[in-house]
């Protein structure tokens, strides 16, 4: 079986164990978190394809997950491993175009604390492989679609 390896600068995270709960096109990714957990991590607005969207402080495109239940995540395991969290040791921070006001956080059951913007907690995906990508736009994965996020912190449901 071969693998993709997505970076040298990422972390290394499980693999998805069941094929069925993979994402389309991921079965045969390893997954790597965009980037390890920061002191301070940054969210900012991009321009994109799809409009402004939210990234974080190196231009990575930042998700919502429909499942998800308030601030609180239910993405997990397999879930968390196609669509790492965005998490944080300490305050997040607001890069340009992004509203500290809508900046907070909220603690997992795996002991991290998540970045959430405008109550909704924030992923990256997996196939997103440098600044620019959006590969998860509109995916339909682990019980619910996944979206990228407006500067108001609201989900762009096309493209």
């Amino acid at each position: 079986m071969a693998f993709l390896t997505l970076g040298a600068q990422h972390a290394a995270a499980p693999a998805a164990h069941a094929a069925h709960a993979a994402p389309p096109g991921t079965a045969n990714v390893v997954a790597r978190p965009a980037v390890a957990t920061a002191e301070n991590a940054t969210v900012a607005v991009r321009d994109s394809k799809l409009g402004k969207i939210l990234v974080d402080g190196r231009g990575r495109t930042l998700y919502l997950f429909e499942a998800d239940k308030g601030t609180s995540s239910t993405c997990y395991s397999e879930c968390a491993s196609a669509w790492p969290p965005l998490t944080t040791k300490g305050k997040p921070q607001a890069g340009s175009g992004a509203s500290p006001a809508l900046l907070g956080t909220t603690a997992r059951t795996d002991h991290t604390t998540q970045v959430t913007y405008n109550g909704h907690p924030l992923y990256y995906y997996v196939t997103d492989v440098k600044p620019g990508d959006i590969t998860g736009q509109g995916v339909d994965s682990f019980g619910a679609k996944w979206y990228v996020l407006d500067p108001n912190g609201d989900k762009i449901d096309r493209g």
